[in-house]
């Protein structure tokens, strides 16, 4: 399937084991905000690019054509050679007037956490694998764990930003599996069909995110860190010797940040000592990290000296780092924000790539580009999200992407991976997403409007795709053409989350003392009237807190103890 003048072939990967990881503490999950859910936002975001980019095609009007998303095999091991398996995807039409201008597959690809070489390169330096067998454990006894102790995440861990549950492991090993399917897709290889070697470009929409985790430090909702297994995959099996990861989420990738750190200090000594004359020492990977983010956000809300100087680090060259952090600041209208600080700021974090790449060899067919998209930062995220003002207007989203691909051509055959992280509100993942992918898929600049995503078209966007019970869409009269081609897309990649079945602690109380006290009018009443005390006294805590804006990503996530908020950032890895 060939691609039209005005876009370029990319893979979007869906993975649905990622829907499997789910809060089971407790029945209340109103404040989780990293929950399956939000995969619904960004399944959104994807169909209407689809039906934006289809619009553009040349001449063809796309609105009433299916959509039929690939299938990938089963039970992939990428363990073993994973081109192989790549081998068994299938277009799903040859029959269409114009080609669809993303290929969606969806994944069933998944990367063993104790038996995968680039998960050990990661994950695996520590005696024993202990944290990767610790993490299984933790999820397989969770539900045991819960109903005994309350939780089922280990101290000194977070409690507010870490949950598990017996499924968690599917969704992190899927997780890892798709990303690492996007880098087969475009890297292509023996055994690759014409489906994946076409793609220069894809995006893996996965979760949980990854890039707050370091080698053992779970944080920020993150167990494993997607990003670098799936760079040190293509290192191991595609010989890629560069990579450059851009991290634009509204938090810091304090986890992506150490494992770079380790990975170039590890080259750094084995180069040195290669030029001293030594046969055993085998040179590794070099990485560039650059993020963009808001230093006063977690990790480094609570003002923690290592975190904050981690996120703020700027170091080229000396001792094999390429580390670029560059802190998000307030505007007051979009003008500035592109001429201030878009032109003049956060372009040179693909200026700092570009010269790692000129200082480290030039441009090469052994250099990757990856892309840690996080839409949290979007002008469209919850208030509780942004307390800080540090945002992005949506069109950042297709901006940005647009100038890393040119980048990519210039520096990396065009080949570029993004992976989802952060974004927790349903306007900033459908608004982020689509805006994201069309800067991947577009090359005529021309022809894309950015007021698709303005807040009328994402308002109708919203209502034409709200769920009735039923799982029935809400509208009930016939949406504009695009908004009809949306539904169409989304209905053949959109799933429901299993069942959640929450963990229930037994009562304390004997069977006859509940019939007690459920047979006493007196006590029902004062129960009622207790109640609603609690919840004014429960309304005034969160208002004053919210007055205070406490320190700390788990306030996002609803009433966590200050306690907890020190935990979180003390126990972080951006060192």
């Amino acid at each position: 399937m060939s691609l039209s003048t005005d876009t370029t072939e990319i893979s979007v990967f869906i993975q649905e084991d990622c829907l499997r990881h789910r809060f089971i503490r407790s029945k209340d999950v109103s404040n989780i905000v990293e929950r399956p859910e939000r995969l619904r936002a960004v399944n959104i975001g994807i169909s209407a690019a689809i039906s934006r980019l289809e619009s553009v095609s040349s001449g063809f009007d796309s609105s009433n054509e299916p959509v039929i998303p690939t299938e990938s095999k089963s039970d992939i091991d990428l363990t073993d050679d994973l081109t192989a398996a790549l081998d068994k995807l299938k277009l799903a039409s040859s029959s269409y007037p114009t080609p669809l201008p993303l290929n969606l597959v969806k994944s069933s690809a998944k990367v063993e956490l104790l038996n995968n070489p680039a998960v050990k390169f990661v994950h695996g330096d520590i005696d024993g694998d202990m944290y990767l067998e610790n993490l299984i454990k933790w999820s397989k006894e969770s539900r045991d764990r819960i109903a005994q102790d309350g939780t089922e995440i280990p101290s000194p861990l977070s409690q507010g930003d870490l949950y598990l549950c017996p499924e968690s492991i599917d969704a992190i090993q899927g997780a890892l599996g798709a990303s690492c399917e996007a880098v087969d897709a475009v890297l292509g290889g023996v055994g690759s069909n014409s489906l994946t070697s076409r793609s220069k470009r894809a995006f893996a929409a996965v979760r949980p995110p990854g890039h707050h985790c370091g080698e053992d430090t779970p944080s920020g909702f993150c167990f494993v860190n997607n990003v670098a297994v799936a760079a040190a995959h293509a290192h191991l099996k595609h010989g890629i010797n560069r990579v450059v990861i851009l991290d634009i989420d509204l938090h810091h990738g304090n986890g992506t940040q150490s494992i770079v750190w380790q990975i170039n200090e590890e080259s750094y000594r084995n180069t040195i000592e290669a030029s001293n004359g030594s046969q055993a020492a085998k040179i590794g990977p070099q990485i560039f990290y650059g993020s963009l983010h808001d230093v006063l956000s977690y990790p480094c809300e609570d003002g923690k000296a290592e975190l904050v100087q981690a996120a703020s680090v700027s170091i080229h060259g000396p001792h094999g780092q390429y580390i670029e952090n560059i802190h998000l600041q307030t505007y007051q209208s979009e003008e500035e924000f592109w001429e201030r600080l878009y032109n003049q700021r956060y372009s040179k974090l693909l200026k700092k790539a570009e010269s790692f790449i000129e200082e480290t060899g030039g441009p090469s067919s052994d250099v990757l580009v990856f892309v840690s998209a996080g839409f949290d930062a979007s002008e469209h995220e919850h208030q509780s999200m942004q307390r800080h003002q540090r945002r992005v207007p949506t069109s950042f989203y297709y901006r940005f992407t647009r100038d890393a691909c040119k980048f990519a051509d210039r520096v990396a055959q065009g080949r570029i991976i993004s992976v989802l992280e952060g974004g927790y509100s349903d306007r900033a993942l459908i608004s982020g997403v689509m805006a994201h992918l069309i800067g991947l898929a577009s090359e005529k600049e021309d022809a894309i409007d950015e007021e698709w995503w303005n807040t009328q078209n994402l308002a109708a966007l919203e209502s034409t795709t709200k769920k009735r019970r039923g799982g029935r869409p809400s509208h009930t009269k016939l949406p504009a053409p695009w908004l009809q081609r949306t539904l169409e897309v989304l209905a053949t990649i959109d799933s429901s989350p299993p069942p959640t079945k929450p963990v229930i602690p037994p009562s304390s109380m004997s069977l006859r003392g509940r019939q007690k006290r459920a047979s006493s009018g007196n006590d029902s009443t004062g129960s009622i009237v207790k109640d609603l005390a609690s919840k004014s006294l429960k309304a005034e805590s969160k208002s004053n807190n919210e007055d205070l804006q406490k320190a700390s990503i788990t306030e996002i996530i609803g009433d966590t103890s200050d306690s907890l908020l020190s935990d979180v950032s003390e126990k972080s890895n951006g060192i």
